[in-house]
């Protein structure tokens, strides 16, 4: 089978994460390396907390802590939530690791040496208050494209542009608030985009027909306004360093890498985090290092993310002419919006991860999110949707799906699956169908069409309900118990056949759907086409179980309590 590389943006260091944050990236790459490891690929997925620049350095600032100090704890806050979201990272690294430093230096220097690094003296912003200059993020004011007054001194968060602090309106210090700022010279490394411009439409065109529309009209938007010169230095106390054997002058003056230099790197440097930690069995350049024809590499990440992973990462990989494996599929997600508005770290709006598990199980959120995943344009958050969604699909169409057939069966036919009749005419029917339904699923998880895939699935799960209001078997048991004994067994299959299905979409429910069954041997991870038309995986005599409700159905009192502790609208 293929072996599939997979990586989501990595999430900023400064705090917990939002919903939004969640559905653009982590969560879709969880559900898709799932669906492909049960599918027998090899699999790695790889992710890190994004530890440089200045959200982590404002962030520690903010609480009264050395910035390493405030990394590591918040990277551990992090990984906790992602592991209640039971996102199952091959590896969830940090950018601040020996091994990305490591790397990030080896890059910067064959870029040097391949005429793609050049030192520029550049007039930066001065902060007097501060006895600094101030990075890019260290500049925040009014974007001149959008008149949003909260941009920052690299991108505006609002309209996506790309900015430098000099080109903000009512520019001040992020960290004192002053106003008083002065433009004063000072040399940095640039990184010579414009000399790879054609390169990297080269490679765009190669590769853009795999992409969504969103990660290919955002790149080919950069590529037509041209590429620039990008300074990938910054004056920050926390960074990748500047090499002291390439460049002394600014190595001594205290000169780290951008963060959006380091980051993507990132994903190398997780790689080897994960290959150093049991190096016998693990090589991290077997999945990085010449390896285009062998390895399928996606990459998962909302639109902000885009132009950084489909320009400026190709442009470093291109420019150190060495066989370094680049993205194949670059799946790009809209915005999660909370009732129309945005889902904002910083202002603390919306519903963030940690909150979320505090309310719910994940399955709740994690099927509603992939459900109405921002593919196609900006989704919604609505506690009224929420609650609409978690009602009918997952606790009438497949929990009370599962318990009745459970709960009825063990009341008439006792703890074992009933054998009954041979199958007939309606089963062979349902068969064909849920051939048709998982066929449709696969091409969907396949296309990387999440919210399609949930429908399809959503279709399987209908499919059992209409089985068995069809057939009945609470009526049919009063004139044929072997008959109501065959959709009973049929109807069990079906739960099993969708605990093994739905896996990526709701792990943990899944689970408990297969343990119902006390099935010897279950190592099944997928079901084919004949399985699902036969339904006849778990057999008559099969000791079984009902277990717990899996949904429960929220209630216009919950609705209430949910509104009014977030909110019905955004601040």
């Amino acid at each position: 089978m293929a072996r599939h590389l997979i990586t989501s943006a990595l999430p900023y260091i400064n705090g917990i994460k939002h919903l939004g944050n969640m559905v653009g990236s982590m969560l879709p790459a969880d559900v898709y390396s799932r669906y492909l490891r049960q599918r027998g690929h090899d699999v790695l997925y790889i992710c890190a907390t994004d530890e440089h620049g200045t959200p982590a350095e404002l962030a520690a600032k903010e609480q009264g802590l050395p910035v390493d100090e405030f990394c590591a704890q918040a990277h551990d806050a992090q990984k906790a939530v992602y592991d209640g979201f039971a996102l199952a990272f091959d590896y969830f690294g940090r950018s601040s690791s020996p091994q990305n430093v490591e790397i990030t230096q080896h890059f910067a220097r064959r870029l040097k040496e391949n005429g793609f690094i050049e030192e520029r003296s550049i007039r930066q912003v001065y902060s007097p208050a501060d006895g600094r200059f101030l990075p890019d993020r260290y500049v925040e004011g009014t974007c001149p494209h959008c008149g949003y007054d909260k941009a920052r001194g690299d991108q505006c968060e609002n309209c996506t542009r790309v900015l430098d602090p000099t080109d903000l309106i009512n520019p001040r210090s992020a960290i004192s608030g002053s106003t008083d700022l002065e433009v004063r010279e000072t040399k940095h490394l640039f990184l010579l985009q414009s000399e790879l411009q054609h390169e990297v439409e080269a490679w765009v065109t190669a590769h853009e027909h795999q992409w969504p529309q969103l990660a290919s009209s955002i790149a080919r938007k950069w590529l037509t306004e041209g590429l620039h010169d990008r300074a990938i230095t910054r004056d920050l106390d926390w960074g990748v360093p500047v090499p002291a054997d390439t460049w002394p002058e600014l190595a001594a003056e205290g000169k780290v890498f951008y963060v959006w230099f380091d980051a993507p790197i990132e994903y190398i440097g997780a790689t080897k985090e994960w290959s150093d930690q049991d190096p016998e069995n693990r090589d991290w350049k077997s999945w990085w290092y010449d390896v285009d024809t062998d390895v399928r590499y996606t990459e998962f990440m909302a639109k902000d993310n885009v132009p950084f992973h489909t320009v400026m990462f190709p442009a470093t990989e291109l420019g150190i002419r060495e066989p370094w494996k680049k993205v194949d599929v670059v799946k790009a997600f809209n915005w999660l919006t909370y009732y129309g508005g945005k889902f904002s770290t910083s202002q603390k709006r919306g519903v963030f991860t940690d909150q979320a598990l505090e309310i719910l199980p994940a399955d709740y959120w994690r099927y509603f999110l992939i459900a109405n995943a921002p593919e196609s344009d900006d989704s919604s958050f609505t506690w009224e949707h929420f609650t609409a969604t978690v009602n009918k699909d997952l606790a009438d169409t497949l929990g009370n799906f599962v318990n009745r057939v459970l709960s009825f069966s063990r009341k008439r036919f006792g703890d074992e699956v009933p054998a009954g009749s041979a199958a007939g005419a309606a089963e062979a029917k349902l068969g064909e169908e849920i051939a048709r339904l998982l066929a449709e699923y696969e091409a969907q998880m396949e296309a990387l069409q999440f919210r399609k895939a949930a429908a399809a699935l959503r279709a399987l799960w209908s499919a059992g309900n209409s089985y068995l209001e069809e057939k009945a078997p609470w009526l049919e048991i009063k004139t044929d118990q072997e008959g109501a004994a065959l959709t009973l067994r049929t109807a069990m299959n079906l739960i099993h056949l969708y605990s093994v299905v739905s896996e990526p979409f709701i792990p943990a429910s899944s689970a408990a759907m297969r343990a119902a069954f006390a099935l010897k041997d279950d190592t099944a991870t997928w079901v084919t086409a004949d399985e699902a038309k036969a339904l006849d995986s778990v057999p008559a005599g099969t000791p079984f179980t009902v277990p717990p409700v899996l949904f429960a159905k929220l209630t216009e009192d919950d609705l209430a309590a949910y509104k009014e502790r977030f909110g019905g609208e955004p601040a």
